[in-house]
């Protein structure tokens, strides 16, 4: 059982003792903390606003009413858009003028997770120096709102309408080319509530054949809700099955997007934004961003095209500020999360899923035809569990005095570059676990690469 505090959120296990995992006390906490900080940014404010919204866990209902309650407790006018998606809810913040926003959701996560991802008047994740405020807060008393001026709520059920209104409206997102296309598209949302956003999105796409998988909202996810390939294999029945023409994989709280070829192939979650990037900078020039951890493809594209690629550092908020800095069209991450300024800096599948089928509509050609008119590469991705005792600054240090050789980047965790080939290793923000991402021509030397780093590992560093 687990509790993890961050820059970016409060994650844990739900249930259990608190301040070890995700319970009641933990939840009023977090989100008293939250109001805290918003009110000490909008001090001229009577009133501050917070957008709040929910993924389907088992335990988002719960985890909703203590959070709802709890900004009522401190005085906070509450709009809640209820099951909704995470881009629906950072959207959501900037359509009502809110000063922030909350979403329950432990994104990826297993059915006992859940999470307050903490978002500013942006509909942007919170920076690193704004969560160090937060979780100060957290360690002091609160101050409630006595009875005259305690908050309120107001339900708001037309957030995910917006959404798929304003995404229809972008301009390089073709309705008709769609529609002639008259694909046929699958798609599993993991019993979340990707089930009736895509649903929605689809159908006002046009497109009229839809296989849908996994689409009631128990929270109760039928496999491992990260859409990584190992964990698609249902969808990729499916698409072969029915004859679709692609399909359409998210995660609980649909920001990121894996896409499965008509033959049944996974696209590969890394190539969903290499795909993306190459529509958008075949119509306009621009760069792109992407994190440490993701394909070289992106950049072979991007250099291709005459524009320039960046790296920023793990962390969709690394990411949006390494966009802002490099004035860059298109960004993300290589878990399949798009981030298209046009439409807002956040990781959107919806967007991704449009702007895919846009794309595939005008090209004329397959899924797989596209795939393969890319650079291929392999990532092999890995982690290590960790345990209290270890030190892991100490740890990547050792790995990066012993390749000290290599070109290295320390900017997050440490990368080992090996001419076309790479190694990551990083501490995730969300699981207590050392991520081990390596990348090469083809899978063997991808493996063998993440391989070779985790014998140092358990050599030198006593792993």
């Amino acid at each position: 059982m687990t509790l993890i505090k961050s820059i970016s959120g409060f994650r844990g296990t739900v249930g259990g003792k608190q301040n070890e995992n995700l319970t009641p006390v933990d939840i009023v906490k977090f989100s008293a903390a939250f109001a805290c900080f918003i009110k000490e940014e909008q001090k001229d404010k009577e009133q501050i606003t917070i957008v709040i919204g929910r993924d389907a866990r088992v335990s988002g209902e719960m985890v909703s009413l203590l959070v709802c309650g709890t900004l009522i407790a401190m005085g906070v006018k509450v709009i809640n858009t209820g099951l909704s998606t995470t881009p629906t809810v950072e959207m959501a913040v900037l359509e009502h003028q809110a000063d922030g926003g909350i979403i329950l959701t432990a994104s990826h996560n297993p059915v006992q997770w859940n999470a307050l991802k903490l978002l500013n008047a942006n509909g942007e994740f919170i920076n690193a120096e704004e969560g160090k405020r937060v979780l100060m807060l957290a360690e002091g008393d609160f101050e409630f709102a006595e009875v005259g001026k305690l908050g309120f709520c107001i339900e708001d059920q037309t957030s995910v309408d917006k959404h798929i209104n304003k995404i229809l409206a972008l301009p390089l997102v073709d309705i008709e080319a769609i529609k002639k296309a008259n694909f046929k598209i699958a798609f599993d949302s993991v019993c979340s509530t990707g089930g009736f956003v895509l649903n929605k999105l689809l159908s006002a796409l046009g497109i009229q054949n839809i296989v849908a998988l996994n689409t009631e909202p128990t929270g109760i996810f039928p496999h491992n809700p990260e859409p990584l390939p190992e964990n698609i294999t249902e969808i990729c029945e499916a698409v072969m099955k029915n004859h679709c023409d692609a399909g359409f994989v998210v995660d609980p709280d649909v920001d990121r997007l894996a896409i499965v070829c008509e033959n049944g192939v996974p696209f590969v979650e890394e190539y969903t934004l290499v795909a993306v990037a190459d529509y958008i900078l075949s119509n306009e020039k621009g760069n792109t961003v992407s994190n440490l951890s993701s394909s070289l493809a992106l950049r072979d594209i991007t250099e291709a095209k005459g524009c320039k690629y960046s790296a920023a550092a793990v962390g969709e908020v690394n990411v949006v500020a390494k966009m802002k800095e490099t004035n860059a069209i298109i960004g993300g991450e290589g878990n399949g999360g798009i981030i298209y300024p046009a439409l807002h800096y956040g990781r959107d599948a919806l967007v991704g899923i449009a702007l895919f089928l846009t794309y595939l509509a005008k090209r004329k050609i397959k899924c797989s035809e596209l795939k393969a008119t890319y650079p291929q590469y392999v990532i092999s991705k890995n982690k290590i569990e960790l345990t209290p005792e270890i030190d892991v600054d100490n740890v990547l240090q050792q790995i990066a005095t012993k390749y000290k050789d290599n070109e290295i980047s320390t900017i997050d965790g440490v990368k080992i570059y090996f001419n076309k080939s790479w190694v990551h290793l990083r501490k995730s923000n969300t699981e207590p676990i050392i991520r081990i991402y390596s990348e090469s021509s083809n899978a063997a030397e991808a493996d063998a690469l993440a391989k070779q780093i985790i014998e140092d590992l358990r050599k030198d560093c006593n792993f």
